[in-house]
């Protein structure tokens, strides 16, 4: 019997048995899906997508920050860091410093309108997530960013 000629294997009442429900990596990016979605409506199209955020959150807590040792935290290529750092320089939000030690290298720096901006796109994004996962306390929220945590050591 061909794939389209099966019988069903369940029922819309059957649907949460599926082994779909019980996969991680299935649940992670349905999850994903809402946050994501949710994130772009609360930043608008005019907003820092999550990697730019990411970039300047890191800028902002760590000023000084190579451009390498960024791309280190960020989990990506240097390569794919540029056009990161050409929009947060082009929106003025930060600025390429050459390190003294080796005129080589450029550390990343916040400008104040850097700074703003990371303070308000992070009461936004607080807004969000309170709101998208209101229905966790706060132990349960505590507990899922370890848990997540501890995902993306294997990573790194």
């Amino acid at each position: 019997m061909t794939r389209t000629h099966r019988k069903a294997r369940t029922t819309d009442a059957d649907l949460s048995e599926m082994a779909l429900e019980s996969l991680v990596g299935y649940n992670l990016k349905r999850a994903y899906v809402v946050m994501q979605n949710d994130y772009r409506k609360v930043m608008g199209d005019e907003g820092l997508s999550p990697r730019v955020f990411s970039a300047l959150t890191f800028v902002v807590e760590t000023p000084d920050l190579t451009q390498s040792e960024l791309a280190r935290r960020l989990g990506i290529e240097r390569s794919g860091l540029v056009a990161i750092v050409d929009e947060l320089e082009g929106r003025g939000y930060l600025h390429r410093v050459a390190v003294p030690q080796d005129r080589r290298i450029q550390a990343l720096s916040p400008t104040d309108a850097g700074v703003q901006a990371y303070d308000a796109a992070l009461a936004l994004i607080r807004d969000h997530e309170n709101r998208v996962l209101h229905m966790l306390n706060a132990k349960e929220r505590a507990q899922l960013v370890h848990l997540l945590k501890k995902i993306r050591e294997i990573g790194e």
